[in-house]
């Protein structure tokens, strides 16, 4: 599998998305040049479906993946139910066999081999505190206990992926699995290729939201203002982001994508007070403090630095955002901030995000409404739906209307001016700009990490892979060695079995010989 998700980055150069976002900024800055072109943004358009269409395809490729690996998770549970209850009838067929004195050792050996054939599928030991209760365990779970076997089953799960998740089947709670081939499958699914997925999403998702930040500011040559220039697609209808979580028909939670406060700010600026900014993170909540003689370039950097799930920058108005990222949790949303809190006045007046400070003013996504947190006037991003790189496309009224792409922006006097390209460089430069996409700074890094570390996890199973096999080849041929037949060893006995008889028989020849003499010849 590893293979195969190497094959889905190693695109031709050409049409590959790495390219495709290559003309996509080269196009921003030709508009620029000549932002009066009906041919350049034409060719604008054309390069932004070129690009769209090669961000589904890999999104595709990576699902497809997925899915493959998804059609293997459950032929094994089957595959592992069905050597449990094996072993439980064998199990019950052992202990019968010996209630009637007999000797079972073909039901041991038949046994013994559905063991092994389990053993590699998950990571199992057995136990066996007497003879009527042969003990099997999953990851310190009984899986059989003599007689009795327990199934595992598969449950739906509250994510983006449509896939189930594993469980017991007699009490319904999560499996887990720390080896075996299932192990091995599910975290393929649910670790690697999900993390892949959720790269390129991110990507995504930054990316139109940043064009289009720009875009909706700016004006098109038929004076269109207020257009985004990627369709967006949010989670929920409601501009709140109020969303039935538990599925019980009652808004329960709000999704909300991205803050953006309503002071502008200067990076080299103390910030003149302290407190302790708390985010959700990756395992629970995060604690980032800040100090009296912080700049807003260092507090922006201590949130980035932290383990939390946000993301902060300034934009072009030089106002601080928040925006969320994907979630490390598999239970938990993508792209979802889920707390915010601020114990002093950084987020609470000074950059104007949160309209009170300590708990009582705290957002949390797990209630309606959570949006009145924030200063009135702050704006929000409603959360996208699922995979926005299964998506994204270029708005339908800019492919109708070229012209409707934005070059420049409307003056102090809300005039547009004939000549101005300061939209299409802002654009363009998003290319270099440090846009925090999960732990890479630029879209370019994003593009070198990503191929990088795909050929890491690739390198890493090859080698975890031979030395593993290595391993296992050692502990067989201990096991063999104890347990099994050895050639060598059973001819030596025979040729000493076959001594013995032959010695035993020449006694009896003799002996047989001394009595025939007493008797017949000696006249006894």
């Amino acid at each position: 599998y590893y293979t195969m998700i190497e094959q889905v980055y190693n695109e031709p150069d050409d049409v590959s998305i790495r390219s495709n976002m290559d003309k996509f900024w080269e196009s921003w800055q030709e508009l620029s040049v000549n932002p009066e072109s009906q041919a350049a943004r034409q060719a604008i358009v054309t390069r932004s479906e070129t690009l769209t269409e090669s961000i589904k395809q890999r999104w595709e490729s990576l699902s497809g993946i997925g899915d493959l690996v998804n059609g293997d998770i459950q032929s094994v549970v089957k595959q592992v139910n069905n050597y449990a209850n094996q072993i439980a009838q064998v199990n019950s067929e052992i202990v019968r066999s010996r209630g009637m004195g007999d000797n079972p050792n073909d039901l041991l050996d038949r046994r013994d081999a559905i063991v092994d054939k389990l053993s590699k599928l998950v990571n199992i030991t057995t136990d066996q505190r007497d003879n009527d209760e042969f003990m099997v365990h999953v990851d310190g779970k009984v899986l059989v206990q003599g007689s009795v076997s327990r199934n595992f089953a598969l449950a739906p799960r509250n994510d983006d992926t449509g896939y189930e998740k594993i469980v017991w089947e007699d009490t319904g709670n999560d499996a887990t699995f720390s080896g075996g081939q299932l192990g091995a499958l599910v975290e393929l699914r649910d670790v690697d290729i999900r993390s892949e997925i959720q790269s390129l999403n991110t990507m995504t998702m930054n990316f139109s939201d940043l064009v289009n930040d720009v875009h909706r500011n700016g004006v098109g040559s038929n004076k269109v203002t207020n257009l985004d220039f990627f369709v967006q697609h949010s989670f929920v209808e409601n501009t709140n982001g109020n969303f039935d979580r538990n599925g019980d028909g009652k808004l329960d939670t709000s999704y909300i994508f991205r803050f953006t406060g309503t002071n502008s700010l200067e990076k080299e600026q103390q910030v003149g007070i302290e407190g302790v900014m708390t985010f959700s993170g990756t395992n629970g909540n995060v604690e980032v403090p800040y100090y009296h003689t912080d700049t807003v370039e260092t507090v922006i950097k201590r949130i980035n630095d932290s383990k939390s799930e946000v993301k902060a920058y300034l934009d072009r108005n030089n106002q601080l955002v928040l925006k969320s990222t994907a979630a490390n949790d598999i239970n938990n949303p993508d792209f979802v901030i889920r707390h915010v809190e601020d114990s002093g006045y950084f987020l609470a007046g000074y950059s104007g995000i949160l309209k009170e400070t300590g708990v009582a003013g705290a957002y949390d996504f797990a209630q309606r409404d959570s949006v009145n947190a924030l200063v009135q006037d702050a704006q929000f991003a409603v959360s996208p739906v699922y995979n926005p790189s299964c998506y994204i496309q270029v708005n339908s009224e800019i492919k109708n209307d070229v012209m409707s792409v934005a070059a420049g922006f409307l003056d102090n006097s809300g005039n547009a001016n004939t000549g101005d390209g300061r939209a299409a460089v802002e654009i363009a430069s998003i290319r270099n700009t440090n846009v925090m996409i999960g732990n890479m700074k630029t879209f370019d890094d994003y593009f070198a990490d990503s191929v990088t570390n795909v050929g890491l996890k690739g390198e890493q199973a090859e080698t975890n892979l031979l030395s593993q096999t290595s391993i296992m080849d050692d502990l067989r041929n201990m096991r063999d060695s104890i347990s099994g037949v050895n050639i060598d060893e059973e001819l030596a006995d025979i040729m000493k079995f076959q001594h013995g008889y032959n010695a035993a028989a020449k006694f009896v020849t003799v002996w047989d010989s001394l009595l025939d003499t007493v008797i017949n010849r000696l006249g006894v």
